[in-house]
């Protein structure tokens, strides 16, 4: 008689309520907000409190927020003011709003192939992207897993070349005992829904050059001046502030962090306890002197011993209410058409006629990592709201699926 499972269990969600710390807190701040009349950033105290405690939290002498974890990018990757045609190099796994900016600023992305294992780019792939062109390097620590920020800063001194480092995914990751944000010239935070710290939308820029952190103030306030003598809107720019209903809710939000840190890192190890062992599965690798705070949960697949490899294991999870991602993106970000197609601004295609040939050869064999890792990644569903239910259901469900793909 086959084994019939029970019905599953329901997981909670950082889409909502069941899965987010929301409160009380952020009620109260809201309406605190709200009964003050005053809702804009300019006028207000939340965002500027939330910039002051964000600041001295992870250790940085200036933090600037903004309305979107993209506006936060596009400010940094403004602030570095590059000509057009200049290059940033960056990673073939990343949101897509991480490297629209770069184009709207007039430059030309890069990609950098990634070590499977982790999906994070290294300072050997960066090197190899490296040009004369070469403005800015782009380092993402994706799923909340620091890069190798010793070797990948150790190549930036020496070419003298900015890093802005993407920490959309890595509130309280550090490396080597340093919180990720603080190596770079400039730390880039997102507020989005499934994140460590919630506002829905929004997003954080940290900077210690004081030059830097001003570009990026001005330009999610349009460039213009407050509290200058004689302001003017100094060059072109965009309205990125963040509101103070945002801001709001990110102050009750940030004081949660640490708590929400430590549930994510502690459930992890209870997982990876669990589902060590697994033939064809292997759990999240991180090095030694990093400190991952899990965004999310990623197994790798391994499709030679289950039969499908992690879209199949995915299709079974499903049967169980787990509602996993295989490859996370469905393709790598050059194979996206505003890469492949060139799809920018009109028919222009700008500002690719500027770039270098090499850097839009796309080629696969350019790119095995990529490859490897978007085949082989399984993300699973993840929140600070798991108890031990929760990841012994999962645990449970992974190994029963795992044994019915084996091949």
């Amino acid at each position: 008689m086959s084994h019939r499972p029970g019905p599953p269990l329901p997981l909670p969600s950082d889409q909502d309520a069941t899965g987010r710390t929301l409160g009380d807190e952020e009620i109260a701040l809201v309406s605190e907000a709200i009964r003050s009349g005053t809702l804009t950033s300019t006028k207000g105290n939340f965002v500027r409190k939330l910039e002051t405690e964000f600041a001295k939290a992870i250790g940085a002498e200036r933090a600037i927020a903004a309305n979107s974890g993209t506006m936060a990018l596009h400010a940094a990757f403004a602030a570095i003011d590059p000509e057009p045609g200049d290059e940033f190099v960056t990673t073939s796994i990343t949101d897509m709003g991480a490297l629209t900016p770069i184009l709207y600023q007039g430059a030309i992305p890069v990609f950098a192939d990634v070590e499977p294992r982790t999906c994070n780019v290294t300072a050997e792939s960066i090197e190899k992207a490296l040009s004369p062109k070469t403005k800015a390097i782009v380092v993402t620590h994706l799923f909340g897993n620091p890069c190798d920020m010793t070797a990948i800063m150790a190549l930036a001194n020496a070419r003298g070349i900015p890093v802005v480092e993407d920490c959309s995914q890595a509130f309280g990751a550090t490396w080597d005992g340093r919180p990720v944000g603080t190596f770079g010239a400039l730390g880039c935070f997102s507020l989005q829904q499934g994140k460590h710290v919630t506002t829905g939308e929004g997003g954080i820029v940290v900077s210690n050059d004081a030059a830097l952190a001003r570009r990026v103030f001005l330009f999610v306030n349009k460039a213009w001046g407050y509290g200058d003598p004689q302001p003017d809107h100094y060059f072109i720019a965009l309205n990125g502030r963040m509101s103070e209903l945002q801001g709001a809710v990110a102050v009750a939000q940030l004081a949660k962090l640490d708590g929400v840190v430590r549930s994510r890192v502690d459930s992890a190890a209870y997982l990876t306890r669990k589902l060590n062992g697994i033939a064809g599965i292997e759990t999240p690798w991180q090095d030694p002197r990093a400190v991952h705070t899990f965004w999310k949960y990623c197994l790798r697949v391994d499709s030679s011993v289950i039969r499908g490899g992690a879209p199949g294991l995915a299709t079974l999870l499903k049967e169980r209410g787990i509602a996993s991602a295989p490859r996370y993106i469905q393709k790598p970000a050059f194979r996206c058409a505003v890469f492949a197609e060139q799809r920018t601004f009109g028919n222009s295609r700008w500002p690719f006629p500027l770039a270098r040939p090499e850097a839009v050869d796309y080629s696969a064999e350019r790119f095995p990592g990529t490859f490897a890792a978007l085949e082989g990644v399984l993300v699973l569903p993840w929140s600070e709201k798991y108890g031990a239910e929760h990841l012994d259901y999962i645990a449970s469900a992974v190994r029963e699926c795992a044994e019915r793909s084996k091949m």
